[in-house]
């Protein structure tokens, strides 16, 4: 692996980024059933996007681990992004309203599999759920392309919940607990400000994928509902163009990391204390039959990356169903036991060359000697590169 390193400098303070790509779309005012949410009559922005930006009120109170400069307002007040906090679910086989290249976020939690389709996560940006018995929430942020999950803790006798908090740390959400009222860094999982700062949450794995490969490898699995109690225009994209070739970031202070365009779709992976960010456009140029392996060695970790076409970026189009194919990645412990495999692509699947094992992009063996096992997910999240590289300045960049 050829890699780059680089330190990127952040100035503290609020400085509007320019050249936001957002369309003015247009949403129904009645609430259209589960199988069509396509009328369209009024227009329609994110609230993110339709309040004044201004000081909406004080940060909590307590320590800070950042600088809260940059804990910045993002337009709407706390929860006027409304998370969902009873989220409704569907078999698989009831879905009538996604298209096969339509992103999701796909978790699993003691062998129970959800998707949560980024069409809904974009307009709600926190679910707060129970997936397996365990509470968690599940969480997307538009403006970095970031979906996470993470444990809810019980803390003094309180299991949280986490709402928006309406500001923005590096134009990554920043979540609140209603319990203590503490500010958490949804990039990082970290409190950063209030009386719980310091802490973090439990990561859970999550991935986004397309729907149409979800779906075919998670028949049992349950998708979040359209039917969530809100009027909102799921299936558009309000954020028109924003992951183009040029844009910049929203509400971003100083200079994006230059080694990649700023929007640029990445896989970051932290394993051992390191990260590496796998640029899409890389693992997509040594992609053969729309599949395509990145192997290498991180911190003294075995890291392997599968990547497939047949994703839609949600980020692109007015619709996200008509927006272009960016692929999906995803990052495993490349072993099985104590054998490490080592992976290539192969028109139907990947393949492992030490048993000729063939398997799909969640980690499974499909077929072959090794069929029915499982490779072990590493803690690896979509960024929109400026974003990975603002959290992560020390990141190391996959060359293949």
């Amino acid at each position: 692996m050829n890699v780059t390193t680089g330190r990127i400098v952040l100035v503290a303070g609020l400085a509007l980024a320019g050249g936001v790509m957002v369309a003015v779309l247009t949403a129904g005012t009645e609430r259209a059933s589960e199988n069509d949410r396509t009328g369209v009559s009024t227009p329609s922005r994110p609230e993110r996007l339709n309040e004044t930006r201004g000081d909406d009120g004080a940060l909590p109170p307590g320590p800070a681990t950042v600088d809260t400069d940059l804990i910045v307002p993002g337009g709407p007040p706390p929860d006027g992004i409304p998370p969902i906090d009873d989220p409704a679910f569907v078999d698989p086989g009831d879905v009538g309203w996604l298209v096969a290249q339509e992103p999701v976020l796909s978790v699993e939690v003691r062998g129970e599999v959800r998707a949560y389709p980024v069409r809904i996560l974009m307009w709600h940006e926190i679910v707060n759920d129970r997936i397996g018995g365990e509470p968690v929430t599940v969480t997307y942020c538009p403006l970095c392309n970031t979906g996470i999950a993470f444990r809810r803790p019980i803390i003094d006798g309180d299991l949280l919940d986490f709402g928006t908090s309406g500001r923005l740390f590096h134009s990554n959400l920043v979540m609140y607990d209603r319990q203590t009222g503490t500010y958490w860094s949804q990039a990082t999982l970290e409190a950063i400000v209030g009386p719980l700062a310091g802490r973090r949450l439990e990561f859970i794995p999550a991935q986004l994928v397309s729907w149409g490969d979800w779906r075919a490898a998670h028949p049992g699995g349950r998708v979040l509902s359209q039917d969530t109690g809100f009027d909102r225009a799921y299936g558009q994209n309000p954020y028109q163009g924003y992951d183009s070739p040029g844009n910049d970031p929203f509400l971003f202070s100083g200079d994006p990391d230059p080694r990649l365009p700023a929007t640029e779709h990445v896989l970051g992976v932290d394993a051992s204390g390191r990260q590496v960010a796998f640029p899409y456009t890389e693992l997509a140029g040594d992609a053969v039959d729309g599949r395509s392996v990145a192997q290498t060695r991180l911190g003294g970790r075995e890291v392997v990356v599968f990547w497939k076409r047949g994703t839609a970026s949600a980020l692109d189009q007015p619709k996200i169903a008509a927006s272009r194919d960016v692929g999906s990645a995803t990052a495993y412990d490349p072993r099985v036991g104590n054998r490490l495999l080592v992976f290539s692509a192969a028109p139907r699947g990947f393949v492992d060359d030490e048993t000729g094992s063939r398997w799909d992009l969640f980690g499974r063996a499909v077929a072959g000697p090794l069929r029915g096992s499982r490779l072990r997910a590493l803690p690896a999240v979509d960024h929109l590169w400026f974003s990975w590289a603002a959290f992560f300045p020390q990141t190391e960049v996959y060359r293949g």
